[in-house]
């Protein structure tokens, strides 16, 4: 099975990469399930979001930390639980590197698959 976003949305964001500036992130809890195997993981890409129709998001600031990984498969319980510490490992994730996401100024509305 190919991954899944279980959560997605765009934020407002700082980071500089490879030269140049990032004002936007989106961030994800991804969900792959392949074999009897579930795993999830945090990610957050920042992109340059030059102006208000600019969403092309670039992989080169990918940015992720696996979350749970054992056998099994999908769970809403699990999902829900692994959400209450989202934020906090996007920002670990984020100031890793320098950035920051800004949760209050969301750019989307949040998507959940």
């Amino acid at each position: 099975m190919s991954p899944i976003n279980v959560y997605e949305q765009y934020f407002s964001a700082e980071l500089e990469f490879n030269g140049v500036p990032r004002r936007a992130a989106l961030v994800m809890l991804i969900a792959t399930s392949e074999e009897g195997q579930i795993k999830y993981e945090a990610a957050v890409t920042f992109f340059p979001h030059r102006d208000e129709e600019d969403y092309a998001v670039s992989y080169d600031a990918y940015f992720s930390k696996v979350l749970f990984e054992a056998k099994g498969r999908r769970s809403k319980k699990r999902e829900e639980a692994l959400f209450q510490e989202f934020q906090q490992h996007i920002d670990d994730l984020a100031q890793e590197t320098g950035g920051i996401v800004y949760w209050d100024k969301p750019l989307r509305d949040a998507r959940r698959g």
